[in-house]
């Protein structure tokens, strides 16, 4: 029902000027969003985007950035579709999806690297 409807959660979003300072010193694991107001798959993630904000807050930073807006960042990253997804743990680069990936996989990814990574944000295998 409809007044049953879990409350939205708003995702960050983050800019050219922005972006390096808020993802080099994170913390936690980054995932990124690049997205578009006019993508349709990109509409489809959102929600998805939405919910691993809320649920992973205070373990992992969930960011969107749109690259209409932002075309220094799109440009920087190679997008060359999207939505693209991209992992980045203690400042670093790790991981890269594009097109639509479904919510486990994206909180079996965030898990691991909340699990454990070296000191170059590398994922520790056991």
């Amino acid at each position: 029902m409809f007044w049953k409807k879990k409350p939205t959660f708003i995702v960050p979003e983050l800019n050219d000027a922005n972006f390096s300072e808020t993802v080099v010193n994170a913390k936690v694991p980054v995932l990124v969003d690049f997205y578009a107001d006019w993508c349709g798959p990109c509409k489809v993630l959102a929600p998805i985007i939405g919910e691993l904000a809320r649920d992973y807050d205070g373990r992992a930073l969930v960011v969107k950035v749109n690259t209409q807006n932002n075309p220094a960042l799109s440009q920087h990253y190679k997008i060359k579709s999207i939505p693209t997804l991209m992992v980045f743990n203690k400042g670093n680069f790790q991981e890269r999806f594009q097109g639509l990936v479904p919510k486990p996989n994206l909180e079996e990814i965030l898990d691991e690297y909340i699990a454990g990574t070296d000191e170059e944000g590398r994922l520790v295998e056991e």
